[in-house]
């Protein structure tokens, strides 16, 4: 019998186009370019560090670490158990005993985890406002679960509170609402503490489960604040599935430190719930990277570390804010509002120009950015800000 040839029956894909816009800038001679594509911060000299928090706790490792045999595909338990009075509260973290985690390979993987639970505990369908994440709908999509969405943002650059509570209020028993917890990307426009407030009241009242993606808590105005509307939805619900992220607010990027999180209506719920995330994980990548989670919980478990930790973080939100409000206060350029990014939070917003705008913006100036009119907001600083700010008003007219 012949050989089946199976590869030709593949067809191709789209590539990625932030890794196209990657190698666009990569190749772009100008000396003036600027890059507003890529999601990670940078400083105002256009580096992106690694924490001094992080290298002091690698070195413990170095120095202390006995073995790289198995941790099981839980990850390590230390780490997820040391971040959540940060995530939750450290008055009851664990809520009664209603919340337990496991490690995950990133934000990505805890929110892959997260959707799979779901789907296995019988939903069906995810209520998510747009514009998101772009790997949420490819993670729906490739879960065979289906996406139901509703727009996030008002004109005006402010949350779209009336479609999110239409979203909870009117989803079936079988459906679920995904949202950010902070810094939401790409918009970034957070729901304000009132209106989470409102969101909470109408998860409570309708019953719909919740899945809060927690990808960005610290970067918008402290790691206390960024947790308030999440935490108060789950004062509200019985149930929940939370994604949590250390890339961003540990810098640990290429690491791809996150935990999933469930919390349950009672703590007997959580052993069946965790022998299905195990079997979950273990079928998806087995057990997670150690070296990223491990510094973390020795981040966390030393106060001098964790207090430089939190230092450096709260540097990176004052440089963002610092360009947020030289942003607001250049006031338009060409048609744009900048004033609404001032108000935003995080790494990233939303320009309200073309396609067209934004191809123009690179080839003529030098600037990079999605196509979307995503910018990320560390890729400005006090230098380039006039360069930007007078390109976008040569090219948004």
């Amino acid at each position: 019998m012949a050989q089946r040839i199976m590869l030709e029956r593949l067809s191709p894909q789209a590539p990625d186009a932030l890794l196209a816009l990657i190698r666009l800038h990569a190749a772009d001679p100008r000396e003036h370019k600027i890059d507003l594509g890529v999601g990670v911060y940078r400083t105002e000299d256009g580096a992106t560090p690694v924490f001094a928090a992080i290298k002091a706790a690698e070195q413990v490792l170095v120095d202390t670490q006995g073995s790289k045999s198995y941790l099981g595909p839980e990850g390590d338990m230390g780490f997820v158990n040391a971040l959540m009075p940060y995530i939750f509260g450290a008055a009851d973290p664990a809520m009664g005993g209603r919340i337990q985690g496991m490690q995950t390979p990133g934000g990505t993987g805890a929110v892959r985890l997260a959707l799979a639970m779901a789907q296995k505990a019988g939903v069906r369908r995810v209520h998510m406002g747009v514009p998101s994440w772009p790997n949420h709908a490819q993670i729906l999509a490739d879960l065979g679960m289906e996406l139901a969405p509703f727009d996030h943002a008002n004109p005006d650059g402010t949350a779209n509170l009336e479609a999110v509570l239409a979203a909870i209020n009117g989803a079936a028993a079988d459906e679920a609402v995904l949202l950010h917890a902070c810094c939401h990307n790409p918009t970034g426009i957070d729901y304000t503490p009132a209106q989470w407030a409102e969101i909470a009241a109408a998860f409570a009242a309708s019953g719909t489960f919740p899945i809060i993606d927690s990808a960005y808590q610290g970067l918008g105005h402290g790691m206390e604040e960024d947790a308030a509307g999440m935490r108060a939805v789950l004062a509200a619900v019985p149930e929940a599935f939370i994604a949590h992220s250390c890339d961003k607010n540990f810098g640990q990027y290429r690491d791809r430190v996150g935990a999933f999180y469930v919390m349950a209506a009672d703590s007997d719920a959580l052993p069946t719930a965790f022998s299905n995330a195990n079997a979950l994980a273990r079928a998806a990548w087995s057990m997670p990277p150690d070296h990223g989670g491990a510094a973390v919980r020795i981040i966390l478990e030393d106060a001098e570390l964790t207090r430089l930790w939190l230092e450096e973080l709260t540097t990176m939100r004052a440089r963002m804010r610092q360009v947020r409000d030289a942003l607001a206060a250049a006031g338009t350029a060409g048609r744009v509002d900048l004033t609404p990014l001032g108000t935003q939070n995080g790494l990233f917003s939303m320009l309200p120009i073309t396609k067209e705008e934004v191809a123009a913006l690179r080839e003529a100036h030098g600037i990079y950015m999605a196509a979307s009119g995503r910018i990320n907001i560390a890729g400005l600083t006090q230098a380039n800000l006039p360069q930007f700010i007078a390109a976008l008003a040569a090219v948004a007219q």
